[in-house]
């Protein structure tokens, strides 16, 4: 297992490293495409569709993050795309997460796939507006929800105690939580002093926050991106509790699926977007 996990993330990051740090956006934006296209298809077969009807709705996914493409959104999408998103997330996922699998599953399958298809579609234009502001951009937006995912990780192994949603997701512990959202504080702070000291190529997500909101108001939306990384999280494992599947699929041998990999992305980017455009 790790063996495989190791060969598929080395894989991952000779096809994704290349596009990144490309000079234009575009490779970095078909690339993208192409995961999000099956991360699409992953999650019309966890909501119930078909083999063919999860393939033609990966395909409509392409399609339609190919019309942003062709449109030039994938540089300057409007700002109400980011405003939808956040709506749809913080809205939505208030409702899903408080009505559990149960409620989930009582939705109609067409309003499921149409929601999840929606978001990936947000996902990925945020995704690639994110790398058009710039690879420090890009790349601050990541590091804060890794740096959320692994101070939790550890923090509620040390800590952990009251249960964040046991019927969702047992092993999360509203203590990683807080340890996440610390452990993006810091990382703000760090990243910020090497923007002033090192030449790069945009500013951060957390330079552009502070200077538009101030310390305090980058203190906020910090704990708000972090905490929607968790919803983005715990709305996956939802899904999945509600199919009855451990994995999104089986496309990345030892890691699962796409949507398994980028679930807590999936909310950040555009929010992220969203609250550093105001």
């Amino acid at each position: 297992m790790l063996k495989q996990r190791v060969i598929t993330a080395l894989v991952l990051l000779a096809i994704l490293l290349p596009a990144l740090f490309a000079p234009v956006v575009w490779p970095f934006a078909v690339v993208t495409l192409v995961m999000i296209g099956a991360a699409g298809w992953e999650w019309a077969r966890l909501n119930g569709a078909s083999f063919a009807a999860a393939v033609g709705m990966g395909a409509l996914l392409c399609v339609a993050c190919g019309g942003a493409l062709w449109a030039g959104w994938v540089s300057a999408a409007p700002r109400a795309a980011w405003w939808c998103a956040t709506l749809v997330w913080v809205l939505g996922g208030a409702w899903a997460l408080k009505g559990g699998p149960a409620a989930w599953s009582s939705l109609s399958k067409p309003l499921r796939w149409t929601l999840g298809l929606v978001a990936l579609w947000m996902a990925w234009l945020a995704l690639a507006n994110a790398r058009a502001a710039g690879v420090n951009f890009i790349l601050s937006v990541f590091c804060l929800v890794w740096a959320a995912d692994i101070a939790a990780y550890f923090g509620g192994k040390a800590f952990g105690k009251r249960k964040l949603a046991p019927a969702i997701s047992p092993g999360k512990s509203w203590e990683g939580v807080w340890s996440g959202m610390a452990g993006v504080l810091a990382l703000a702070a760090l990243w910020i002093s090497l923007d002033r000291s090192l030449a790069v190529d945009s500013k951060s997500l957390y330079t552009l926050l502070r200077e538009r909101h101030g310390t305090f108001g980058l203190v906020l939306v910090l704990v708000f991106l972090a905490a929607m990384s968790v919803v983005g999280d715990l709305m996956e494992s939802l899904v999945k509790r509600s199919a009855g599947v451990k994995d999104s699929s089986g496309l990345l041998p030892g890691h699962g699926g796409v949507l398994d990999r980028v679930d807590a992305l999936l909310p950040v980017f555009p929010l992220a977007l969203a609250m550093s455009s105001m």
